[in-house]
C-alpha cells in the first residue's frame, strides 16, 4: 500500500438502514502522511449523515423523517492534545452540481491527483499521489457532496428537485454541519468554510444562515474563483459590468498565448495594470454613452480594445465594442484552429467546426475530469474502504434548472450577506483566491465586488485577496498549489481564536 493508504481497517461498520430504508454507512481507516514538512497520523472517515425533516401530517414523528442522505470525507489529525478545540474546515464545491472532489483532491485533502507542473495529467489510467500541501496539519477537514452530487441522494420517496434551489441548498448543507459539530462535540473548535466557484455562494450565504440560524460564528471563510455578484459575470443586453471586468482576464490569456504586441509581451503584472487602467477609465465611459458614444472616440476604444484583447479591430467593431466569454474562447486563436478554456484560459481545445460561435467543450475542464474521476473512484474503495455500488456523481447536470424564487429576475447578490455577517462578528476573516487565467469568475470582479462590499473600514483588514498565475483550479498549477496552501496555512493560523487569545 501507499504511504498513506489505510493502515488500521478495523473500524468499519456495515451498511444500516433504518424503518424508512434509508441507508447510513461508514467507514474508519487510519492513515499517514508528511503534510507541512511533518508527519502526521490522521483518521478518515468516509460516511453519510441522513438529514431529517418535517414529515406529513399522519406519517409519524417528524423528526424521524428522512429528508436525504449527505455522504461526506472527514480526516481528523490524531497526534493532537485537544482534538474538540481544534481547527475543522468544512469544504464545498460549486456548480451548481459538483461534488467536493476538486477541492477535495486538487488541493486540501492528505492524498491529491497526481498531474504534472503545468496541470496536465499522464496517460490514463491515473493515479494519486500524498499531497505534501493539504491543509490537514493545520485544521481537521470534512468534504460534503450537495444532495444529487457525490454519493448524496434524496430519501426515497424525496423529490430531488426541492433541495436544488438556492435557499434548500443553503438550509441542508448547514443543518449537516450544525449535525456534524453536534454529534463530534466541535461546537469549541475555531470553525471555517473554504468553497470553490458557486461555492463561494454558497459560503457567504452560509455565513449568515449558520450565524442567524444556529448562533454558529465562523472564524473564517476561505473563497476559491469568487462569485458573490452575479450581475458581476452575466453578460446580458443592457449589463455592460462584465465586459469591462473581464477585460483584464482576456489581457491576461492573450499575453499566455503571445498574441499581444511586444511591448505589452514582456511583463504579465505590467500588461494587466495597464488593461485595468484602460477598462475603469476610458472603456467603462466609452459603454456608459451607448450609441452615443463619438465615432472618433469609438474607434480610439476599437484600437485599445484590439491592443488589450488580442482580437482584430474588425471583429471588436463587429461586437458592438462587447466580446462575450465564449465568443472570445472560440475567436483568439481561431486562426490556429484552437479554442482556449473557460475555467483556465492556458489549455487548448479542438473543434471539428473552427468557424462556430462558441466551443464545442471547456477544454480546461476535460483535460482534467478524467483524473479526477478515475483517482477518486479507486481511491474511496481501495484506501478509505467505503464500498457503494452508486454512480459518484462528480459533476452532474440534473440539478438544473436551479431555483433561484425569490431571487428571479435580478442578480443574486450574496455579498451583503457576508457584509452583514462580519458586521455582527468583527472577527470573522475573508481569505480570497483568484486565478490570472480564469475566464469563469475573473479576478478584476472579484476585486470590485469586494470593493463594493459596503463595510466599515476597519473590516476591510480582515479580507485578503491573493491573486495566482493560473485558473479557476489553480491547485493543479503546482507552483500556485504551493503558494496557495502557504498563504492559506498562514490565513488559519493568523485567524484570530478564543484558543489563541487565551495562551
Amino acid at each position: 500500500m501507499p504511504e498513506s493508504a489505510a493502515q488500521n481497517q478495523d473500524n468499519i461498520e456495515p451498511t444500516k438502514s433504518d424503518a424508512n430504508g434509508i441507508a447510513e454507512q461508514v467507514s474508519q481507516t487510519t492513515h499517514t502522511a508528511v503534510v507541512g514538512g511533518r508527519a502526521i497520523t490522521y483518521t478518515a472517515t468516509a460516511g453519510v449523515l441522513v438529514l431529517r425533516g418535517n414529515a406529513k401530517e399522519g406519517e409519524g414523528n417528524e423528526s424521524e423523517k428522512p429528508k436525504a442522505s449527505i455522504f461526506y470525507v472527514a480526516y481528523t489529525r490524531n497526534d493532537v492534545d485537544d482534538a474538540e478545540t481544534r481547527p475543522i474546515t468544512f469544504s464545498f464545491n460549486g456548480g451548481p452540481g459538483s461534488s467536493s472532489v476538486w477541492l477535495h483532491m486538487g488541493l486540501l485533502g492528505p492524498r491529491r491527483v497526481f498531474l504534472d507542473d503545468d496541470g496536465m495529467p499522464p496517460p490514463p489510467p491515473f493515479r494519486l499521489v500524498d499531497n505534501e500541501f493539504s491543509l490537514l496539519d493545520q485544521t481537521d477537514l470534512v468534504f460534503i457532496d450537495p444532495v444529487s452530487t457525490g454519493y448524496s441522494r434524496p430519501a426515497p420517496g424525496e423529490k430531488s428537485s426541492q433541495f436544488h434551489h438556492f435557499q434548500r441548498d443553503i438550509e441542508s448543507i448547514g443543518e449537516f454541519i450544525r449535525l456534524f459539530v453536534t454529534r463530534n462535540r466541535r461546537w469549541a473548535s475555531p470553525k471555517f468554510l473554504i468553497g470553490e466557484s458557486y461555492g463561494t455562494t454558497r459560503a457567504a450565504a452560509l455565513s449568515g444562515f449558520l450565524q442567524d440560524r444556529y448562533g454558529m460564528y465562523l472564524n473564517g471563510i476561505m473563497l476559491i474563483s469568487n462569485l458573490l455578484n452575479f450581475q458581476t459575470t452575466a453578460f446580458d443586453p443592457g449589463n455592460d459590468l462584465p465586459f469591462v471586468l473581464f477585460l483584464p482576464s482576456y489581457t491576461a490569456t492573450a499575453w499566455f498565448h503571445k498574441r499581444l504586441a511586444d511591448e505589452l509581451s514582456a511583463n504579465l503584472h505590467s500588461a494587466l495594470a495597464q488593461s485595468e487602467q484602460f477598462a475603469r477609465t476610458d472603456y467603462l465611459l466609452a459603454l456608459m454613452q451607448g450609441d452615443a458614444l463619438p465615432a472618433e472616440e469609438r474607434a480610439a476604444i476599437i484600437q485599445k480594445l484590439a491592443y488589450f484583447t488580442g482580437l482584430s479591430a474588425d471583429y471588436i467593431e463587429d461586437t458592438n465594442l462587447r466580446v462575450p466569454i465564449l465568443r472570445f474562447t472560440k475567436e483568439l486563436l481561431r486562426d490556429q484552429r484552437r479554442t482556449v478554456g473557460r475555467l483556465d484560459s492556458r489549455y487548448l481545445g479542438i473543434d471539428r467546426d473552427a468557424c462556430g460561435e462558441q466551443f464545442e467543450h471547456d477544454s480546461s475542464l476535460t483535460a482534467v475530469a478524467g483524473a479526477y474521476s478515475a483517482a477518486f473512484n479507486h481511491y474511496i474503495r481501495a484506501e478509505l474502504v467505503y464500498e457503494s455500488d452508486l454512480t459518484y456523481e462528480i459533476l452532474t447536470q440534473d440539478v438544473f434548472p436551479w431555483d433561484y424564487d425569490k431571487y428571479e429576475n435580478q442578480y443574486l447578490n450574496v455579498a451583503d450577506t457576508l457584509r452583514e455577517a462580519m458586521s455582527k462578528n468583527p472577527y470573522l476573516r475573508v481569505f480570497v483566491a483568484s486565478g490570472y487565467f480564469d475566464l469563469a469568475t475573473p479576478y478584476f470582479a472579484t476585486r470590485y465586488t469586494f470593493d463594493h462590499l459596503g463595510i466599515e473600514p476597519h473590516l476591510h483588514e480582515n479580507i485578503t485577496l491573493a491573486v495566482y498565475e493560473a485558473g479557476h483550479m489553480m491547485y493543479v498549477s503546482v507552483p500556485a498549489l504551493r503558494q496557495l496552501r502557504a498563504d492559506m496555512a498562514r490565513f488559519v493560523e493568523d485567524t484570530p481564536t478564543a484558543t489563541r487569545e487565551s495562551k
